[in-house]
């Protein structure tokens, strides 16, 4: 039985330092939607997001890299429509701690810049524009599961995070602390090279 225990903590510990020293690449697809009350009517968002990602693995536990995320809002009330389409781009670390051979948990936090286009739709069919460049700053805990050689899945249901944007034209400065947990799913895959 203490051999069986012993090759089962070499084997746990062998596959974290597999991953020492690699790059990973990965990405997620996502899903947001949410109902609000504004003005007294129901308004829905539906938010579809992207988002590539590209480390190094410099510990058994660390990775570090650079960020890319596009989405896109549509917004819908009676009383009007809008669509938002969001670039960011900045870096991350991760922080990874192995539960077994096959699951592991892991939280990124992200930081970088971000630019927003927004189409305000009017009743009249015709639509204003508005731009806006700010930062952001978020946390991602998530769920990963080793498929083979590296290749693993990446489950998340939300995070908690901080956004600001400057509008261009004397718009409203905007500010936002959000915490989506619930939310939000997440689904990606990544890779160890």
């Amino acid at each position: 039985m203490k051999k069986i225990l012993v090759m089962a903590a070499l084997a746990i510990c062998s596959f974290a330092n597999a991953q020492k020293g690699t790059i990973l690449v990965g990405g997620s697809i996502g899903y947001t939607s949410e109902k609000s009350e504004f003005r007294f009517t129901e308004a829905k968002a539906s938010t579809f997001t992207f988002s590539p990602k590209v480390g190094y693995q410099f510990h058994e536990n660390w990775t570090v890299g650079g960020e890319l995320s596009l989405s896109s809002t549509d917004v819908d009330n009676p009383n009007e429509k809008y669509k938002d389409n969001k670039f960011r781009t900045g870096g991350f670390v991760r922080y990874t701690k192995s539960l077994s051979q096959t699951f592991s948990v892991f939280a990124d936090m992200g930081a970088g810049f971000q630019t927003v286009k927004n189409k305000d739709y009017a009743a009249n069919n015709s639509y204003v524009r508005y731009k806006g460049d700010g930062a952001y700053v978020d946390v991602t805990p998530a769920l990963f599961i080793n498929m083979k050689k590296g290749f693993g899945l990446n489950f998340s249901i939300g995070g908690l995070g901080y956004e600001t944007l400057s509008y261009d034209d004397n718009g409203e400065d905007y500010s936002n602390f959000y915490f989506n947990f619930g939310k939000t799913f997440n689904i990606g895959i990544s890779k160890n090279f």
